[in-house]
């Protein structure tokens, strides 16, 4: 008897992450469709991707989105769409403003998708539900309890936490995602901009930094987020997902030199003397994204679900290296 695939929703399909699980669905032979808040420069075609993908535009995401058309007929929803972190917030309240989207939108969503038939709805969180930082070898779980202190975490955290409930009160499964550090071919942020520096052959003062962190190439996140989509053990279960290749930020930059074929210059300057000058700058973020560690345990990923990366780390920086595979 053929299996049957399940028609698949994902929102913020021209974001990101969107970008690359579009491209991954495309080679499974899954029935999916997408939602955007506008039809902005990526969408060249009003409604449709030029590879025939199906948009449709919910304009803002908060507690009153309608969501009834692209529901219709779809047994699993991939909610992407978020107000992302981000550095230097300007919002007088931006723990509120993050509540909109991610909290009171996402719980929006989910109770218009079971109200629809709607069999499981996948939400990507983040790791940063469970913090910012952990001790050396000493990895997040699952099963942590600790509750965020910053406004993008506890946006998160809260819909979490508001999912399981609809999930407890309505019947539809309900599965959490929250990743560490995703790069890939378009990433941004501060991982592109130490790529453009390996690249340009800059000095860096990185040389002798012993911590550990974990990232996932976006290749392995949407293959296991496809994974999850119909797999009966990932139903109400809460995932940390990595490329299971935990690094130093010196041991990364050497990938990435590695990676376009250059030769890293990495000066051993003491870490103690970057943490100082980086605190007289007020750039104290910066300095435990850079020396601090933050790892994951994904081991429940492989144990319960029997998923394996389908990249190394090492490919994942060649895709970066090679920009965005499909322009929309």
């Amino acid at each position: 008897m053929p299996v049957v695939k399940p028609n698949i929703l994902v929102t913020g399909i021209n974001g990101f992450v969107g970008r690359g699980l579009s491209t991954a669905l495309q080679g499974s032979d899954r029935l999916f469709k997408g939602t955007a808040r506008n039809m902005g420069s990526g969408f060249p075609y009003c409604g449709y991707w030029e590879d025939g993908t199906q948009v449709f535009v919910t304009g803002e995401i908060n507690e009153r989105t309608d969501w009834a058309e692209a529901l219709d007929g779809i047994d699993v929803v991939v909610h992407l769409a978020a107000r992302v972190h981000v550095m230097d917030d300007l919002a007088a309240d931006p723990l509120a403003e993050f509540r909109k989207v991610n909290t009171a939108g996402t719980l929006n969503l989910a109770r218009q998708a079971a109200v629809a038939g709607v069999k499981r709805f996948i939400f990507i969180s983040s790791i940063k539900v469970n913090g910012e930082l952990t001790t050396l070898n000493h990895p997040f779980s699952p099963d942590d309890t600790f509750i965020p202190d910053d406004p993008y975490g506890v946006s998160k955290y809260e819909a979490e936490q508001g999912l399981l409930a609809i999930a407890e009160e309505t019947g539809m499964e309900v599965v959490i995602i929250r990743p560490p550090l995703v790069y890939g071919p378009g990433v941004k942020a501060n991982f592109r901009l130490l790529m453009k520096w390996v690249k340009r052959g800059v000095p860096l003062p990185l040389g002798a930094v012993h911590n550990k962190r974990s990232f996932v190439a976006l290749d392995n996140l949407a293959s296991f987020i496809i994974h999850c989509m119909d797999h009966p053990r990932a139903a109400n279960e809460v995932f940390l997902i990595s490329d299971g290749e935990d690094v130093s930020t010196t041991e990364l930059l050497q990938k990435m030199a590695q990676a376009f074929g250059k030769r890293s210059f990495l000066l051993p300057v003491p870490v103690g003397l970057m943490i100082f000058a980086a605190g007289l700058l007020g750039k104290k973020d910066v300095a435990d994204r850079l020396f601090g560690s933050l790892q994951v345990d994904s081991s429940k990923a492989r144990d319960l679900l029997g998923w394996e990366p389908v990249v190394s780390m090492d490919e994942g920086l060649v895709a970066s290296r090679k920009g965005a595979k499909t322009q929309r």
